[in-house]
């Protein structure tokens, strides 16, 4: 693959996890899409409630999912099609990019 075909790769996915970050936005969090005081990051913290942890614990649980699934695709001798690739690839950058956001709101809280 040369650079070309490598920066195409990475904008195709970058513009699928944005679109699919609204979508789920939408879904899991709707009044957050039309009032931006409404907490994007509410269902991670009642999960960390629930499970008696902290919001990054929390979501690392629901990622680690994404992850072995990710891991016995690559081990495996199964073929998995481009969609099955695409869903388990997208969600686990998106559960990355929604650690980033947990990060950095807790950062803020600490200044």
């Amino acid at each position: 693959m040369n650079q070309k075909e490598f920066n195409e790769v990475i904008v195709r996915q970058t513009d699928h996890c944005k679109s699919m970050l609204v979508v789920k936005g939408a879904e899991y969090a709707p009044r957050a899409v039309k009032n931006t005081a409404v907490d994007r990051l509410a269902h991670f913290k009642k999960a960390a409630v629930v499970m008696n942890t902290t919001p990054k614990a929390a979501l690392m649980g629901m990622l680690s999912k994404h992850l072995i699934s990710v891991s016995d695709m690559c081990m495996g001798e199964q073929q998995y099609s481009k969609e099955q690739w695409d869903e388990k690839i997208t969600d686990s950058i998106n559960y990355f990019l929604i650690l980033r956001a947990i990060v950095e709101e807790e950062l803020n809280e600490e200044d």
